[in-house]
């Protein structure tokens, strides 16, 4: 039931949003740039990053402190295995991409990496010649279809989105992502939901602690934070649907650097 709700809560939200930006919700995405991309409820998504500050600082940050202390070998298997199971929802947005040839490589990535290396803790995909390709989600297929961004939301915990890739969120929930189809919807003796959330909650602490000094950085050298992480999540979300350089997951400051300087 509660589930249920919390869908009906971020639809709710997203339509409310959208609803506010006018026509710019209907443009199609190509001809969007990220600083077109409406803020429509700005006082609201301010209040919400600055919630999101508070919880940062007081959990996540402190626990992706330690995390960073634990050895290279251990984060980089757990990263290995986060990724394993991202395929699941890269392969059917493959599919509805019309990209088969990714989805074919993908799903042997998937197959390899969670048999031979060990529920995807090694990456022995790479040594058959399969080749990391970049992660899909359902928000970018619609993208790919022509259906426009919408606003731009943040949302209470999960952070940046915009209304189309928010709405686009709920097919996780309602049979688009198989390991939520096999934790959550049928829970069995083997799995449950706390596998499905604790691997989301340990996904955020990764990608906290893999971009710990960008964050920090860029905090510390933004007159506006909020602004500089709404422009940089923007960019990097134009760059995932068009396939192009990622910016964000990465341990490297320079690509928060290069962002600044375009």
């Amino acid at each position: 039931m509660h589930k249920k709700f919390l869908i009906i809560v971020i639809s709710t939200l997203a339509l409310t949003l959208n609803a506010l930006a006018g026509t710019d919700g209907e443009l199609i995405l190509k001809k969007n740039q990220p600083s077109e991309i409406k803020d429509c409820s700005e006082k609201f998504n301010r209040a919400t990053f600055a919630f999101n500050q508070v919880l940062d600082g007081a959990i996540i940050k402190p626990v992706a402190i330690v995390y960073k202390k634990l050895p290279s070998t251990l984060r980089t298997g757990v990263g290995n295995s986060l990724d394993n199971l991202s395929n699941l929802i890269t392969i059917p947005n493959n599919i509805l991409q019309g990209d088969f040839a990714k989805a074919g490589v993908n799903t042997g990535r998937l197959v390899l990496n969670t048999t031979v290396g060990i529920f995807g803790i090694f990456d022995v995909a790479q040594h058959f010649g399969l080749d990391e390709y970049e992660k899909e989600d359902y928000g970018q297929s619609l993208a790919t279809h022509g259906v426009g961004p919408g606003c731009y939301i943040v949302l209470p915990i999960l952070g940046p989105s915009t209304a189309r890739d928010t709405i686009a969120s709920i097919a996780n929930f309602t049979g688009g992502d198989a390991w939520y189809n096999v934790t959550v919807r049928n829970d069995t003796q083997f799995f449950s939901e706390i596998d499905y959330y604790s691997s989301k909650v340990t996904s955020g602490v990764n990608f906290r602690a893999k971009n710990f000094n960008a964050i920090e950085n860029l905090e510390k050298n933004s007159l506006d934070f909020y602004a500089s992480v709404k422009s940089l999540y923007l960019q990097d979300r134009q760059q995932k649907i068009l396939n192009t350089k990622r910016i964000i997951e990465t341990q490297d400051d320079s690509d928060w650097e290069e962002i600044e300087k375009n």
